[in-house]
């Protein structure tokens, strides 16, 4: 874990300062540019090297997984793609907010002569494919990949994350859609079925049970992976039992 941690640090030093000193020697060779054209180069340059390294390490795992390719595994797998993501993603969309501001601070927009709550939004608006995919790998994929760590804090609290957000937005939303339609018209909550379509029930109908039956497996999952903390030790026999078993359920 400390050497996970040690990458993780570097991974947070290297990023952010390739950066700012791309963003120190660039204005003295293009004396010309602007703080956005400097910024940007600069973004650009750092998610080069970042990319050489992902290719790298990439070829790296391919080529040395050449026999069972179902279980084998590499460092480099978990090291660069997790303790190296993290941080590269963390100092990415603060890069990229950076490109942003000044692209509208050079244009002279009144609400960017300095940075603000104000700046941040319009930045996440104009961007939010882009923030929602840096912070889906930060907070999704890439805890996904933390296979061997499953009895650490941070998997457990992701898991109770995904848990709570999936009923929120995927089975919770159903009946507040009802609730607020029928709080619109005045009518309570168990009246709303029957006062909608029979089409339009049947369609949520149809998209919310397999909502429910995906929430049903993952709690499952997630109890499995509770009881297995629980216990003291576990036999390679009972490790491969529960591999198996979690595959089919998967």
């Amino acid at each position: 874990m400390s050497r996970m941690l040690q990458v993780l640090a570097c991974g947070a030093v290297v990023f952010p300062g390739l950066f700012f000193a791309f963003r120190k020697i660039l204005p003295c060779v293009f004396k010309h540019w602007s703080d956005a054209d400097v910024v940007l180069v600069s973004e650009r340059l750092v998610s080069s090297i970042h990319a050489a390294m992902a290719t790298t390490a990439g070829a790296v795992v391919v080529s040395s997984c050449c026999g069972n390719v179902i279980n084998d595994r590499h460092w480099l797998a978990t090291y660069f793609v997790i303790w190296y993501g993290v941080p590269y993603m963390t100092y990415d969309i603060f890069a990229m907010y950076l490109s942003h501001y000044y692209r509208f601070h050079i244009k002279g927009h009144e609400d960017y002569k300095q940075h603000s709550l104000r700046t941040i939004n319009s930045f996440v608006r104009k961007e939010f494919l882009l923030v929602l995919h840096h912070i889906a790998l930060l907070t999704i994929l890439l805890p996904v990949t933390l296979l061997s760590l499953q009895d650490s804090w941070l998997h457990k609290l992701n898991g109770g994350m995904v848990l709570f957000t999936f009923f929120m937005c995927r089975i919770a939303l159903f009946p507040f859609m009802y609730w607020m339609y029928g709080r619109h018209y005045g009518i309570p909550l168990y009246s709303v079925p029957f006062h909608l379509p029979l089409s339009a029930n049947l369609g949520n109908s149809c998209i919310l049970a397999p909502q429910v039956y995906w929430f049903v497996l993952l709690c499952r999952k997630g109890y499995r992976l509770y009881q297995r903390s629980r216990s003291p030790a576990s036999s390679p026999t009972a490790d491969t039992a529960a591999v198996t078993d979690s595959s089919k359920d998967d």
